[in-house]
C-alpha cells in the first residue's frame, strides 16, 4: 500500500499498533482507540492518534482503507461484560463500516476469529461448520455476517481475517496486553525471571502461532487485493504448550519446569486445539507465513538475552 489515507481502529493495540506503524512509512494513517487494552506508547510518530470510541458518531472514517481491530478480542474479557462486549465488537463494527461508507470508503478489513472452528487438530478451511459456544465468539460470527450485508447490499469489500494464536512477546507492542498476552509472551517472561509457566492441564494442547508480522502482512494484503469473505490467518503447524516451553528454555538457555494447573476455564468452551487452512489467502495474494516457529520464539527471546 502506498499513499492511501488509512483509518485503524483499536490502533493501540497488539496487532493495531504494529500495523500501523508499518503502513505510516508510506501513507496516511489514523489511529482511532479509546484506550481499553491499548498505550499511544506503541505508535511511532509519523501515526495520527485520536482517543475515539468506535460506538461514537463522527469518526474519522473519510478514508480509503479501513482495518477495524477494535474488539473485546478474548473470552474472558468479553465475559467481563457481555453487553458492553456485544455493543464493542458488533455495534462498533456496523457503526464504523456505516461512516465509513457514507464517506466513501469501499475496502474494509477487519478481525475474526478461529475460536468459531471450536478444537481442531487438523488445518481447518473457511468453509467448514463453524460454532458459537462463547459470546466472544458470537460477537465475532455476527462481523462476519454484518461484512456479508455490507458487501452484498453496498458492494463494500469486507475482508475477515480469521486471526489464529497471534504472538511477539513483551518485547514488542503485545506488554501492555499482561494477562491477555499470548502465552508464548506470558511463557517468555516467566522462563526469563525463573517462573515456573502455568500451564493448563497438562500441557499438551496445541496453536497455530502466527508471528504478528506475518499478521501485519496478511492484512496488506488483504486490503491491497481488495479481497472480500473470510479469510485464515495462520501457519498450518502447530505447536503444543510443552513443546513451547522446551524451546523458550533452549533459546534462552534457561532450565524452568512449567507448574501444571487446573483449567479455569469450562471445558464446554475452551478451545484445545487449533491448526489453519491458510491456502485461501495464499491462493488469492500469495502470502504465506514467513517466521517459522522457532525464529519467532528466538525473536520474543532477544530482549531478555540483550538486557
Amino acid at each position: 500500500m502506498e499513499n492511501e489515507r488509512v483509518l485503524v481502529t483499536g490502533g493501540t493495540g497488539f496487532i493495531g499498533s504494529n500495523l500501523a506503524n508499518r503502513l505510516a512509512a508510506d501513507n496516511e494513517v489514523t489511529v482511532i482507540d479509546n484506550g481499553y487494552l491499548g498505550t499511544e506508547e506503541n505508535l511511532d510518530s509519523g501515526v495520527r492518534y485520536r482517543q475515539r470510541d468506535v460506538l461514537e458518531d463522527d469518526l474519522p472514517t473519510d478514508v480509503d482503507v479501513v482495518f477495524h481491530l477494535a474488539a473485546r478480542s478474548s473470552y474472558a474479557m468479553h465475559e467481563e461484560n457481555p453487553v458492553e462486549g456485544a455493543r464493542v465488537n458488533v455495534d462498533g463494527f456496523v457503526n464504523t463500516v456505516e461512516q465509513a461508507r457514507e464517506q466513501g470508503c469501499d475496502t474494509v478489513v477487519y478481525a475474526s476469529t478461529s475460536s468459531i472452528y471450536g478444537s481442531q487438530t487438523e488445518p481447518c478451511p473457511e468453509d467448514m461448520p463453524v460454532t458459537v459456544n462463547t459470546g466472544y465468539e458470537a460477537s465475532k460470527l455476527s462481523r462476519e455476517r454484518y461484512a456479508e450485508y455490507f458487501s452484498n447490499h453496498y458492494d463494500v469489500t469486507t475482508a475477515g481475517m480469521r486471526f489464529f494464536s497471534v504472538y511477539q512477546g513483551y518485547g514488542g507492542a503485545e506488554e501492555h496486553k499482561g494477562e491477555y498476552a499470548n502465552v508464548i509472551a506470558q511463557f517468555a517472561d516467566d522462563v526469563a525471571h525463573g517462573r515456573a509457566p502455568k500451564l493448563y492441564g497438562d500441557g499438551t494442547q496445541t496453536r497455530d502461532f502466527t508471528h504478528v508480522d506475518d499478521v501485519v502482512d496478511a492484512l496488506v494484503a488483504a486490503a491491497d487485493h481488495e479481497l472480500d469473505g473470510v479469510y485464515n490467518v495462520g501457519t498450518g503447524d502447530a505447536y503444543s504448550f510443552n513443546t513451547v516451553v522446551d524451546l523458550l528454555n533452549r533459546a534462552l538457555d534457561a532450565d524452568v519446569d512449567p507448574e501444571y494447573v487446573e483449567n479455569p476455564i469450562p471445558e464446554s468452551v475452551y478451545v484445545s486445539d487449533t491448526c489453519a487452512d491458510a491456502s485461501k489467502l495464499r491462493e488469492a495474494t500469495g502470502w504465506e507465513a514467513d517466521i517459522d516457529f522457532e525464529r519467532g520464539i528466538e525473536r520474543v527471546c532477544e530482549p531478555y538475552l540483550a538486557a
